[in-house]
């Protein structure tokens, strides 16, 4: 098997590790535990930068793959791609932002954009599987 091959296998790993460190990142700071808080957000951004990494290399190598379904489910499918993919694109500067004002412990301004950027990242990590496993898996 060719390093190309494994690479969306990878990809959807990080993609789920990534969802469950925010996951467990937004309960830490619901419950006031600011250096789980903080250890899993860190390691959720490493985890998506490592994915971009992979994700490129996995184009580069391989290129654009075709949904080979039809029908309703390739519909659903281009639908879940598609809003994947634009909110991936917003993904970056927001978490970029979010970060920043962690780490510059502006906590006020940190707290009003993590509100937009914890749902839009964890929507862009979960439909990552979810493209996965219906290109790879489901038809």
């Amino acid at each position: 098997m060719a390093f190309a091959d494994v690479l969306p296998s990878i990809n959807a790993t990080l993609n789920g590790t990534s969802a469950v460190l925010l996951f467990v990142g937004w309960r830490a700071i619901r419950t006031r535990h600011i250096p789980v808080h903080r250890f899993a957000m860190q390691a959720a951004f490493v985890t998506s930068a490592i994915f971009l990494v992979c994700y490129l290399t996995r184009f580069y190598l391989t290129g654009a793959h075709h949904f080979p379904g039809s029908g309703w489910l390739k519909v659903m499918y281009l639908a879940i791609l598609f809003s994947h993919m634009a909110l991936a694109i917003v993904t970056v500067p927001l978490v970029l932002r979010t970060l920043y004002l962690a780490r510059a412990s502006r906590f006020a301004e940190h707290r009003k954009i993590a509100r937009f950027t914890f749902p839009v990242w964890m929507y862009v990590s979960v439909t990552g599987v979810i493209v996965y496993v219906m290109l790879y898996h489901l038809v």
